[in-house]
């Protein structure tokens, strides 16, 4: 028989595990037992080993199945081998089961100040070997190109060649600070207000369409291209502007105008790519998320 290195064509594992079940069984029936395969599939796999080697491995006796010399040889070679690969496999896989290891996260500046970097803190308690990596920005591109792991984002529609789950809506609201409604004075219209407005980069939010709608723009008094600003320039006294209540909310100084707006609600999405849903580090980090946050009291939920 040839030596097992210098085989004609390469020497498929299946057919060398089939070999190695004959010879610990002693016979095809029992062979295909252990393997869980039928009678057929054990034949077809010896004949095929056979013939790749060009050498008969087995004697078929009335007794059952006995090594030939060239089959004794083929043995001894791979003694061992097989233990080996399935303690590596047994290896590889446990170290994918470990919680450890790097996520990197991208969502943007007004998810992660009221709702996420608590809950990143809550995960690192349970899982101290995993190191957070969080990158702000208010686009997909990052998880796209695979440069971040996990996004939480809002969106009403979140990019079709990312998988994931709707944990909730965040909603708008208009909102003035109560310095500025004592300013303008008691009985105010929407007539009378001036307004703190996303720039020209936010045009195609709701909360952007909703002013141009119902606001001139010569009564607007500031535009900002991040949400989180408009809350701070609101705050400042600068104009009422329609904030996102999770922000909004947790500033005593602000007052709610009128209440949220249905059409303004925006999803909130656990996103990552698919080729990284089955990883163990990210498995458990996304369902940690999609467990809090689908009953986080600073978002809306479905009844």
């Amino acid at each position: 028989m040839k030596p097992l290195a210098d085989a004609a064509r390469p020497l498929s594992w299946d057919d060398l595990q089939v070999f190695l079940a004959v010879c610990r069984a002693g016979s095809i029936s029992r062979a295909a037992r252990d393997l869980g395969v039928n009678h057929s599939t054990v034949l077809r796999r010896i004949g095929s080993l056979e013939q790749a080697l060009s050498a008969r491995l087995f004697d078929r006796l009335p007794t059952g199945y006995a090594l030939t010399a060239s089959g004794n040889e083929l043995a001894e070679q791979l003694a061992g081998v097989a233990e080996r690969i399935d303690a590596s496999h047994r290896r590889m896989v446990g170290l994918d089961e470990e919680i450890k290891g790097v996520i990197r996260v991208t969502s943007t500046d007004t998810l992660l100040r009221p709702l996420l970097m608590p809950l990143f803190a809550q995960f690192r308690a349970r899982h101290p070997q995993v190191q957070l990596q969080v990158v702000v920005n208010n686009t997909f591109l990052s998880l796209t190109r695979r440069e971040a792991d996990v996004a939480v984002r809002g969106s009403n529609k979140p990019p079709e060649n990312l998988v994931g789950r709707r944990v909730g809506a965040i909603r708008t609201a208009l909102y003035a600070s109560k310095a500025y409604l004592k300013s303008v004075g008691r009985g105010a219209t929407m007539d009378d207000h001036v307004f703190v407005a996303p720039d020209e980069s936010l045009a195609h939010l709701e909360q952007s369409k909703w002013l141009a709608r119902r606001v001139d723009a010569s009564r607007v008094a500031m535009r900002v291209d991040s949400l989180a600003a408009m809350v701070d320039a609101v705050s400042a006294g600068l104009g009422a502007g329609m904030l996102l209540c999770p922000l909004a909310d947790a500033r005593p100084e602000l007052v709610q105008l009128q209440p949220p707006d249905k059409a303004l609600d925006t999803q909130v999405w656990i996103l990552t790519h698919p080729d990284l849903k089955q990883v163990a580090r990210i498995r458990a980090f996304t369902g940690f998320l999609f467990d809090a946050l689908s009953a986080h009291p600073q978002l809306l939920h479905e009844s």
